[in-house]
């Protein structure tokens, strides 16, 4: 039986032990989980999508769980009614690393829960799961520009996940791997990653998702964690297809600390505890402080642990072991444009080093495909620098998933739209000197338009913004349903090959090309071969 929270108050008291057996929800219902019995709320935006807040998918990593893999979340009795978001995992609340960052709010190591848009009636859809961004540092998955309505409308179920940050999230060191469960350290956002796609599949059904069409989406860091999970067998399986946006895992995984144990050192002796059982009573605050004092947070926090990654994702992907999915690929036109902090003052004669280590012989031929009369030689190296980690990156990927015969699409984004605070829609105003729009198709400017939030988030949108944004809500979830973001109603985006490099233009008016960035990409992978 199917109930509808008219009063929810009176229906929790009457329902407790009781809820609908078989899939096809509609708004303010009660569903039966694996961990027990929730009521969503409908979405403030279309109330014919229901909202499940704040759903645990794992036990609180605290106490003598604080650096371990996460466990499988205690059931509970009665209903729980999920209206609330849970508080977002330990992070800086003050600190300018990101422009978004500079509001308090609520933090807590009691962090891994998701949230689910449904659409009403819903029956074997396909589920969209969201890893946001934020350097692995910073984020939270129920920021609004993640809400799900807009996605959830086109018949997708749409989860955002929670997961351990920063030192709590990425922290290696060998007394944790002495005292860890998994006898490794490290990589514990991943593990909560992994833990999210796991109730997933134990509860999409219930919830008239299809946990045998799960799709995995993220951008920057959180794209980063979903080319990992690729690499990774503790996830295969629990996902079938790939959407990255604006990072890869093959040119930023740790590469000289390989393990983490060096730069984790560094933190615990800036932390100034001296056994195991000191590091794990010590203060949150203090991991952060301790984090910033030793520049822990300035390389990757992705390591190989030998857990959830046995090897380098690239030696992964280069052999062709890496999960065989459909992959929806891309990066924007001026990623590094006002959101990488500008490499300090460099001299010609540095950034002529520079180029020679990253272009070899044809450091001249790199040099001149950029527009030097407006980069300062700090600037430039900042660009080809996010061209190398982000554009190079990006096509590497779709070029391993064309070789072992995956279906693959390429994006690029030259929509310039409006900047904003990310993560914090209540104060958007940046007020950049030339204007909301100066910062180009800048990183993370796509997502308000993936998630279809313009109405929602930021300010000055324009009609031009939404048509954008009706295109990528469209192409995201086709792909989600599908494994091809192509259907009739939609411009045709041609499938990317080697041989084609066709890469899908997105603007007001999208079109199929054959490769962007082709001279510089061509310089790097040179370079660095695939």
């Amino acid at each position: 039986m199917i109930l509808r929270l008219v009063f929810p108050a009176l229906l929790l008291l009457v329902c407790a032990g009781c809820g609908s057996d078989k899939p096809g929800r509609g708004h303010g219902t009660i569903v039966t989980l694996t961990e027990g019995q929730a009521a969503g709320v409908p979405s403030p935006y279309d109330d014919q999508i229901t909202v499940y807040r704040g759903l645990p998918y794992a036990k609180p990593p605290v106490g003598d769980l604080r650096w371990q893999a996460p466990a499988p979340a205690e059931s509970w009795r009665g209903v729980r009614y999920a209206d609330t978001f849970s508080e977002s995992c330990y992070q800086p609340r003050h600190w300018d690393y990101f422009v978004w960052r500079r509001e308090d709010f609520a933090v807590s190591e009691n962090c891994l829960y998701l949230n689910v848009w449904v659409p009403d009636d819903a029956q074997n859809l396909p589920v969209m799961v969201w890893f946001h961004g934020g350097s692995h540092i910073s984020g939270q998955g129920h920021s609004l520009i993640f809400d799900g309505t807009t996605l959830a409308k086109q018949d997708v179920l749409v989860v955002t996940v929670n997961y351990r940050l920063g030192p709590f999230g990425f922290l290696a060191h060998p007394w944790l791997s002495e005292i860890g469960d998994t006898g490794t350290s490290g990589n514990y956002g991943l593990m909560d990653s992994i833990a999210a796609l796991q109730w997933v599949q134990r509860n999409a059904d219930a919830l008239g998702g299809d946990s045998g069409n799960v799709t995995i989406f993220g951008q920057s860091a959180g794209a980063q964690s979903v080319c990992s999970l690729m690499a990774s067998g503790r996830a295969r399986g629990l996902f079938h297809k790939v959407i990255g946006q604006s990072a890869s895992c093959l040119s930023s995984v740790a590469t000289t600390d390989v393990n983490g144990y060096h730069r984790g050192s560094e933190l615990v002796s800036k932390l100034g505890v001296k056994s195991a059982e000191e590091l794990l009573a010590a203060e949150a605050d203090a991991l952060l402080e301790a984090m910033v004092a030793s520049n822990w947070q300035s390389e990757t926090r992705i390591t190989i642990d030998g857990y959830v990654l046995d090897e380098q994702p690239p030696e992964v992907f280069s052999s062709g072991a890496q999960a065989r999915v459909p992959v929806m690929l891309g990066f924007l036109a001026d990623e590094d444009e006002q959101f990488f902090p500008v490499t300090e003052a460099v001299t010609e004669a540095q950034l002529d080093e520079f180029l020679t280590y990253v272009a070899g012989q044809r450091a001249a031929e790199l040099k001149a495909q950029y527009d030097l009369a407006d980069l300062t030689p700090g600037e430039l190296k900042g660009v080809i620098s996010t061209d190398i980690y982000i554009a190079l990156g990006v096509q590497r990927w779709a070029e391993y998933q064309d070789a072992i015969g995956q279906p693959t699409y390429l994006y690029y984004m030259d929509h310039i739209p409006p900047a904003f605070h990310i993560y914090m829609p209540e104060q958007p105003f940046l007020d950049l000197p030339g204007g909301p729009r100066s910062g180009g198709a800048y990183h993370s400017g796509d997502l308000a338009l993936v998630f279809g939030s313009t109405d929602k988030v930021g300010y000055d949108w324009t009609d031009e913004d939404r048509a954008v944004s009706e295109h990528m809500v469209r192409y995201w979830t086709n792909f989600a349903k599908t494994g091809n973001p192509n259907d009739p109603g939609v411009i045709e985006w041609g499938a990317f090959t080697r041989d084609s490099l066709n890469t899908q233009v997105i603007n007001v008016s999208p079109a199929t090309v054959s490769g962007v960035k082709t001279r510089i990409l061509d310089i790097l992978s040179h370079r660095q071969p695939l």
